[in-house]
This record gives structure tokens, sequence and C-alpha cells, in this order.
């Protein structure tokens, strides 16, 4: 196998570089993707000290949607961008980016009003870019659709349409195109002042650049962020149907129900909205979230008895506001500019990432089309056979640790619980690749499985 995580390192510490990102989750591999397709002759570079897209990016909702829920607090803009960009990459991804059908229930008249009134707004604000319009359905309909759902007091559902991603691996994808465009990317790289390391041996060396762009979210620094955690568990497939559930708690807030897993037959069910006083670098689900999204579940669907198989939780860096709760704090977000010519951007939305990023590189590229809108992503189809989908993470994707496959090419780490008989001939096949010994590989099982207990454990909250 040529390696050419090993390349680009070399070229890293040789070249010297006209932009370099740091970060690699969606807004880093948006900024990289347009800066390459502007055409402009730039050396642009990427790292990330981590794998890419093993933060907030790739542990989401996985959704592209335009946020019904922020019509409540009057975001029109951001809705309206986001129903845009919907509509983009549905078009430009459509291996990652697909249609889903949702449905509130409705548990009062008001609700029913009230919830068919924002689904109206919702509609208008996506303008040319619907992907149709939202239908009422009766008391009978609704259970019909979903004859587990409690239907006490039930009055009828709404019905509508958003997206749902990989959202993992439409990062690497981005990611991808920007180095085949010539940009060099290369992950387990830290980066401060001038100074990079290869956090997997160790290596130091200096990493020159006229400038920075800082894309590492909840890790920026000096920046005005307050960050949220946003937790999310698994179960054991909990609808009937092959729709999502939005439902909407007695505060307003919003989870789903989302039907998932490669064989589709489990569902992810959040989101929260805490706010997260610990390192950034540590970030697991708490009690109070878990048992706040079983409370859902067990509302909904008050017969239902599984436990949650996984769960896992990310960082939203959301740019501060005064007097604003976490669910309520904007998702707009901020590019600012820094001594020593960095440029930072962080808030806003998955969905909105590729306006974000060309409203960054239009700072750098005054007056250069924009052609991320226009140029399909080139995806390649899914292995079906697990070697070789082995083979795709580690040769194509820079998998270099085992939750880089289970967590980043795949989510097969979130559809099961670990044990060491899974994991080895994983880890053999991963090794095989990458020159692992027995000493290796019973390493790389260890670590992961005292990650995924730990991430199970629900620890008491921060």
């Amino acid at each position: 196998m040529i390696d050419r995580r090993a390349a680009n390192i070399e070229r890293l510490k040789s070249e010297a570089w006209d932009v370099l990102i740091v970060g690699g989750g969606i807004n880093g591999a948006g900024i990289a993707r347009d800066l390459m397709l502007r055409d402009a002759g730039l050396k642009v570079a990427l790292v990330d000290k981590n794998h890419f897209s093993s933060g907030t990016s790739g542990r989401n909702s996985q959704l592209i949607h335009g946020g019904l829920r922020y019509l409540k607090y009057f975001d029109f803009g951001l809705v309206h961008e986001a129903l845009r960009e919907r509509a983009t990459l549905l078009r430009i991804a459509p291996a990652l980016v697909r249609p889903l059908q949702f449905l509130i229930p409705c548990y009062s008249t008001w609700d029913r009003v009230f919830y068919a009134a924002g689904l109206s707004l919702y509609d208008a604000l996506a303008a040319g870019h619907s992907l149709g319009h939202h239908t009422a359905l009766n008391r009978a309909e609704t259970c019909a659709l979903e004859p587990a759902l409690d239907a006490t007091g039930l009055r009828g559902g709404l019905l509508f349409y958003d997206g749902e991603v990989h959202s993992a691996r439409l990062v690497i994808e981005n990611l991808l195109d920007a180095e085949a465009n010539g940009a060099c990317i290369a992950n387990y790289v830290a980066y401060r002042h001038g100074q990079a390391a290869d956090t997997l041996n160790g290596d130091q060396f200096p990493l020159r650049a006229k400038r920075i762009v800082d894309a590492s979210g909840s890790w920026s620094e000096g920046a005005p962020l307050r960050l949220v955690r946003g937790s999310h568990l698994i179960f054991p497939r909990i609808q009937n149907g092959s729709e999502a559930i939005a439902y909407f708690d007695e505060k307003g807030r919003i989870v789903f129900l989302i039907p998932w897993g490669e064989n589709d037959d489990l569902t992810l069910v959040g989101t929260t909205d805490v706010d997260h006083a610990g390192n950034a670098d540590d970030v697991q689900i708490s009690r109070e979230e878990s048992d706040y999204l079983k409370s859902i579940v067990h509302r909904l669907y008050p017969d239902y008895r599984a436990e949650p198989v996984a769960s896992y939780s990310a960082l939203r860096p959301l740019i501060a506001q005064t007097g604003r709760s976490a669910t309520s704090t904007s998702r707009e977000h901020r590019i600012w500019e820094s001594a020593g010519d960095t440029l930072h951007i962080s808030g806003g939305k998955y969905t909105t990432y590729r306006a974000m990023s060309e409203e960054l590189v239009d700072m750098i590229l005054p007056g250069t089309p924009c052609r991320t809108a226009e140029i399909p992503l080139d995806i390649p189809p899914e292995p079906t056979d697990t070697s070789a989908r082995i083979g795709k993470a580690v040769e194509r994707e820079y998998a270099r640790k085992l939750p880089d496959l289970l967590h980043v090419s795949t989510y097969k780490g979130y559809e099961r619980r670990a044990d060491a008989g899974w994991l080895e001939p994983l880890a053999r096949q991963m090794g095989g690749l990458l020159h692992w010994d027995e000493a290796r590989v019973q390493t790389e099982v260890r670590a992961y499985l005292s990650r995924s207990a730990l991430a199970n454990s629900v620890p008491r909250a921060n």
C-alpha cells in the first residue's frame, strides 16, 4: 500500500503554503474544496489533530434540514438559507444526501394548528427548493402509519420532508475532492503557532503558511464561543414505518427518532442541548441527557422496552449570546480575523457549511467565482464486502485507528454493543494494511472497548 498520509506529511515539512486550514470537520473540508475549485493557483494544506470528521461534524443528528425549530426564534434568514443549501446538497451529493419523510404527532388541537402554521411558513421559505408541501393526517391515519404510537390524546399528525446524510462521510468526500484538485491533507497532525506534530509518532516540524484559517470549532482559541453538548442514543428499531418522528416536548424542544443503521433496523434518537463546561476532548452523554431521551421514547411508544445499544455526543461551538438558553442560542455563524493573518469561522449549521465556506473564501479570493454549488462530488459506491470496505477506509479515507473505520468511514461502531470477538478480526484486517503486529491489534481493541464503555456508561452530568 502506498502511504499517502506519509507522503503528504513530507510535503507539509518541505513546502510553504499560501493557506493552512486547521480543522478537518465540515467547515474546514468545505473551505478546502472551495479554495481548490476557484483555480487561483493557491497552495492549500489542511491538518487535523485527530481523524477527519471525528468530532462534531460526524456526531450530529445526520440531517440536512432547514431547522424547523428556529422559526419560533424568528431566525427566518437562517432557515431560508438552510433550505436553499439543502437543495444544493441534494443535487451535488445524492449518494449521501437523500430526502426523508418526517411525522409530527400532535397531542392537542393547538399543536395541530400551531405546527401546521409553522410548516406552512417552512414550505414558503423553501420557495423553489421545496421537497413537497406538508400534509395533515387525522387520528386514524396517524395510528395506521404508526400503530404503536401512544394514541392517548392524539389528534392527528403532520407529514413533511427534509434530508438525511451520512455526515462523517460527506466531510471525507469534500476533503478528498479538495485533495484531488491539489490540496495537501493530513490527519493526526496538531498545529500551534507555526509548529506541527505528527500525533501518531511524535515527530515535530515547522509548518510555514502565509495565512491560517482556524476551522477547529470547539477547539478554537480566543473565540467567543458557547459550547453546547448534543447527545444521541441508538436503539433497536422503534417506529413501524420508514419515516422519522419529529416530536416537540412540553418546552418546545424538538427530538428526532430517525430510522438508522446499515440494515435499517435501528433508530437514532436525539438531540439534547446542554451547556458543556468540561474539556472539549472529554465529551460523553450524561445521565440526565440519557434519561431525557429515554423519556421521549417512552412517551411516544409506551410499550417499547428495549435498551439503547450505543450513544454518542459532540459539542456545538455556538457564538455566545447574552440571555439565551442553550436551545435558543442562534445557529448563525461568524467569521472574523485576528492578528497574524488568521481567519476564524465558528457557529452555523452543518447544513449551511457550503455557503459559510463560500463567504470565507470570498475574503481570501475576492472576485473569483465559487463553483462548489455547480460541481457534484464524485462519490464512489460503498463496497458491500467487509474487507473491501476496510481497504477503502485505510487506503482512500486515511483511517489509521479502529474508531476511524467504525465511527467515520462507517457507523458500524454505533450499531451494536462492542466486544473483542467482533473487533479483533476487523483490527487484524486493518492492521494487515497498516503493518500492525498482534500487540498493536490488541492495543487498538482494548482502547476501543475502553472508549465504548465510557461513552455508554452514562456518567453524572458535567
